[in-house]
């Protein structure tokens, strides 16, 4: 069983890029999680490519790349994408030099400006939600407003629930139910498991799909998103998921590990 483990890791070990989610895989709030600075560090070592894919749509890759800073995680700004990054680029192909009314933090406003679209409360092409603390009853009723009266509904993820340090706060599938429900139309969603979202990122990493794996703690969004865009799928147990919630899926991860630094060859040397 030993062997089995030990060739599975020099599989995934061989691999040319890797696609890391953020929140419980790297990081719980604001403390590291075991094994990841010997992880990140062997990406160096052995020129690996690797991109930090997130659905969170609030900050912009230089606030992430900041925070790992503060962790003490020396990563270029390049390394770095978000469900907002990847909501722009899709507008932008959609509607060049479109209009958005949002409702989202910075990081979305901005990647939509760099995408070359303003911002409109009157008559936009899209009605934009992502996740945010600026949510009220009046930004609701505006958004309902302009999805009757043609705007398109788009949200930067579909999660329902994010984590936060003691729990979990409503994510923007959540904070989108009440202007469907209301408007009468469905958003589309990017960010994972949008294949679009992993399309980017692979295009990114500058690797084939056979030649890259995705790590994630969710079932739902990281491992479902690998194995629709037909990479090798990391669940690492260091998140939301556990064993037991794994099992409640139809679908399983090629690997299962308790944390990124298993990847790692003195991770085994160690054990």
């Amino acid at each position: 069983m030993q062997n089995n483990k030990t060739r599975a890791l020099e599989a995934l070990r061989a691999k040319k890029g890797f696609i890391i989610d953020m929140d419980g895989v790297i990081y719980h709030g604001n403390m590291l999680l075991p094994g990841v600075p010997e992880f990140v560090d062997w990406l160096k070592q052995e020129d690996k490519a690797f991109l930090f894919l997130t659905n969170s749509s609030e900050r912009a890759p230089r606030e992430l790349q900041q925070k790992l800073t503060r962790l003490g995680l020396d990563v270029d700004e390049s390394h770095f994408y978000t469900s907002a990054l990847a909501t722009a680029a899709f507008l932008k192909s959609q509607c060049p030099g479109g209009s958005a009314y949002v409702i989202g933090e910075p990081g979305l406003v901005g990647a939509l400006y760099d995408a070359g679209f303003t911002m409109n409360e009157v008559n936009p092409d899209y009605v934009v939600l992502g996740d945010t603390h600026s949510y009220s009853f009046d930004r609701i009723e505006r958004a309902v407003t302009l999805v009757r009266a043609g705007a398109k509904l788009i949200g930067t993820n579909p999660d329902l629930t994010g984590p936060i340090e003691g729990g979990i706060v409503p994510a923007t599938k959540a904070l989108m139910a009440p202007i469907e429900l209301a408007s009468g139309r469905t958003a589309y969603y990017l960010g994972k498991p949008n294949p679009l979202m992993i399309a980017h990122g692979l295009r990114l990493l500058g690797v084939d799909e056979e030649e890259a794996a995705i790590i994630g703690d969710r079932m739902d969004t990281d491992i479902v998103a690998g194995m629709e865009s037909g990479i090798d799928t990391v669940l690492v147990l260091s998140g939301v998921t556990n064993e037991h919630e794994m099992r409640k899926f139809p679908y399983r991860p090629m690997y299962v590990l308790g944390g990124v630094g298993e990847i790692t060859p003195s991770y085994q040397a160690e054990a």
